[in-house]
Parts: structure tokens; sequence; C-alpha cells
């Protein structure tokens, strides 16, 4: 590429503007319409909200509380800590959340891995749940990136296909439920970003001398990405905001790579059936580089799947003597631990892999202290000298 080109393309990028005939299709238009109509139920955006930039200019409103969690099968079962931040920080700031009991997983398991499902046994799933956010007057927040895009393809496929709508609707009178769509879908790391300076004002720990690299999740914001938060004051608004926009708040030291567009190798199908591809894709494409071109001391990002992969690839990297051996965590993790989390008990570090104690020695959080104190907490629930811990165990 000539000099000229480059520096055409660096100018490009020194200022952020949006190009029109770019822009997505904005679907609220079409939501009230058939609400309109009567086809469907759409509930709307209640209380204090903040709104945020998407890729293409159009606006998008992140309810603040009352707020219905959409849990994620994977976080639930092998990162237990990354949920658990997610509702302490919400109970920190003081906004009220139901936890709720009744609601199922996404399923898009079955759509992006086996293709065993089919069209409107998926869209059901999805709206069975929102109808069960509806019921309770709490507007749904989606912890699983891969439950968030899944969503948005669900929702613009309702939207545009009356047959399926039908179809759909059948299926939820069964169940005595209306077909419900929120008003926005929102992601728990939208939420994040839209309360980061709340979260940044209540931090208790400098990570100032803390290097960051960010994966962003490709469920995230390739899916539906016109509806993905990109902010002109996060990367010129070239890479979404989503998890780089609470680090800068945080005031912690955010590093660039060349790779950060690729997938962190999970996938789905190969996850399953060519796990070794997902292990050196992981390493070898995102983690080495990262370690060579940023020299990180944690990676941060915003889905089960990136955690899982990054964070678990790296033993394998490790026994080859690659260049490896960074923490991968939730930026809910990273956020709880600055406002004074305890590492074990809410963000559950040791369910992690790879070694991230110099990271919290780098934070200022005395690890073998806290896990003392977290032994004595597994002790005495083995005793049953208590059932289980509660917030007020964490002071939350």
């Amino acid at each position: 590429m000539s000099e000229g080109a480059v520096s055409v393309i660096l100018g490009k990028k020194e200022k952020f503007e949006r190009s029109p005939d770019r822009r997505s299709e904005d679907f609220h238009e079409r939501l009230f319409e058939l609400e309109a109509e009567g086809e469907l139920v759409v509930q709307r955006i209640t209380g204090d909200f903040v709104e945020v930039p998407t890729k293409y200019g159009i606006m998008k409103k992140i309810q603040k509380s009352n707020l219905w969690h959409h849990k994620s099968c994977g976080q639930c079962g092998h990162i237990p800590g990354y949920s658990t931040s997610i509702f302490w920080l919400m109970r920190k700031l003081g906004y009220d959340y139901i936890d709720p009991e009744d609601q199922t997983s996404c399923t898009a398991w079955n759509y992006y891995a086996s293709a065993t499902s089919n069209q409107a046994a998926q869209a059901a799933v999805a709206v069975r749940n929102f109808a069960a956010a509806y019921e309770t007057g709490n507007f749904p927040l989606i912890h699983c990136g891969t439950s968030y895009g899944h969503y948005k393809e669900v929702r613009s496929e309702l939207l545009h296909d009356a047959a399926l709508r039908q179809q759909v609707t059948k299926v939820l009178h069964r169940l005595g439920k209306q077909l419900v769509l929120p008003e926005e879908i929102i992601h728990y790391s939208e939420w994040l970003y839209a309360v980061r300076d709340e979260i940044s004002a209540r931090a208790v720990r400098d990570v100032s001398g803390v290097a960051v690299t960010v994966h962003p999740a490709c469920h995230y914001y390739k899916l539906v990405e016109g509806d993905a938060i990109f902010d002109p004051d996060v990367y010129h608004g070239q890479r979404t905001a989503a998890v780089s926009g609470l680090v800068l708040a945080l005031g912690a030291d955010l590093r660039s790579y060349s790779t950060f567009f690729d997938c962190c190798g999970f996938g789905f199908r190969h996850i399953l059936v060519q796990r070794d591809f997902t292990r050196s894709f992981a390493t070898l494409r995102k983690i080495e580089v990262m370690k060579e071109e940023a020299d990180p001391d944690v990676v941060l990002t915003h889905d089960t799947g990136c955690v899982t992969a990054l964070d678990k690839s790296q033993f394998a990297a490790q026994a080859h003597e690659r260049n490896v051996g960074v923490p991968v965590m939730s930026e809910a993790q990273f956020a709880a631990l600055a406002m004074g989390a305890h590492p074990f008990k809410v963000a559950q570090l040791h369910w992690h892999s790879t070694n991230y104690r110099p990271l919290l020695e780098k934070m200022g959080i005395d690890w073998e202290a806290a896990w003392a104190e977290f032994q004595e907490d597994a002790e005495r629930l083995k005793s049953g000298g208590q059932e289980f811990l509660t917030w007020a165990d964490v002071d939350a």
C-alpha cells in the first residue's frame, strides 16, 4: 500500500464520522407498528435510563434499575464469579433487580453448534423468557453475549416474518403467555457502560498501573452490529465501546493489539469436536499476540465463551512453553475488584485456570489473607455452622 493511501486511512481515523448510507434499520418503528396492530406487546423502558450511541447513530436506552437478570448457563456452571460480580455491583450501586427462578436457557447452543432446533422453537424460547420478565414488571438484562446476539436475530425474524409470529403466538398461547418483545435488548456490559462513572466514583482500589487488553465478543457486536455501543470517545468509534469504556472510566491502562477483531477461538461447533483448534486459536492468535504487542496484566472480555476459551486454553500452551500466562476475566469481575469485592467470595477467581495472583498484588489485594478468609467460610459451611454465604457476608 502506498504512503498516500496509508495517510488517507489514518486521516479518516483521526475524526469519527458515521456513514448514513451504512446505517442499519431502526427496528423501533416496526416494533411499535406491530404493537398498534395487536400482534405483540412491547415492554417499555421505565424509570431512570441512560441513552448510549450505537454504531450508526441510533441512540439506545439502557434502564438502570428494576432489572430481570437473564443469567448465562455457562457463567453459572463454569464461571460463577462472573454473574455474582454483576449482582454484587448492582447491589452496591443501589439498583433493584430480580434473580428469576423461571428463566430457561436461550438454547442458542442448538442453533449455533448443532442446528438441531428450528426457527419457531428458538423464537418461542426467547419470547417465553421475555414474557416472564414482562409479567414481573422488571426489564430483562441479558448476561450472556450469545443469548444477546441470538435474541437480536430472533427479534429481526419476528418483526419481518408474519408466519413465524403466528407460529410463536400459538406456542405462547398454550403456555398462557403473550408475545412480548422488549423496547431494547440490553446486554449486561451495556449496563456497566451506562453506569461506568458511578462505578469509577465508588472504586477503592487504584488500577491506574494495571495494563488491560480487551477482547470484544463476536456475539455482542458482530450479530446485528448496528445495535451495539460504539462511542466516538472510545477508539474514535472504530471499535465497540463495551468493556473498553469501563476500563477507561476506571483509569486503567488500556492497550491495543492487532488481532482485536479475531474470535476468541471458542466458536461453537469446534469447541465440541475440534477442541485443539480452539486452544490453538485462543493462544496463538489472541493471547500470544496480546503478550507480544501489549504485555497486559489482565485480559477483559464480556461473554461466557470468551472467558472460558481464553482462560482455559492457556494450560496446554504453557506445557509447550509458549508465550502465554495472562489472567482472563470479565470486566464485571474486574470492576467489582476495583470497588472492593472479595476476590474469592464474590469474584470467585479460584475457578479460573491462569495465574491471577500477580494481578491481585498489583491491585493492592492481599490474596493470601483473602484465601484464608475464604477457607474459614468454607470450613464453617462444611461443618454445618452456616447453610450458605449471604450478601451480608460480602458487604452487599
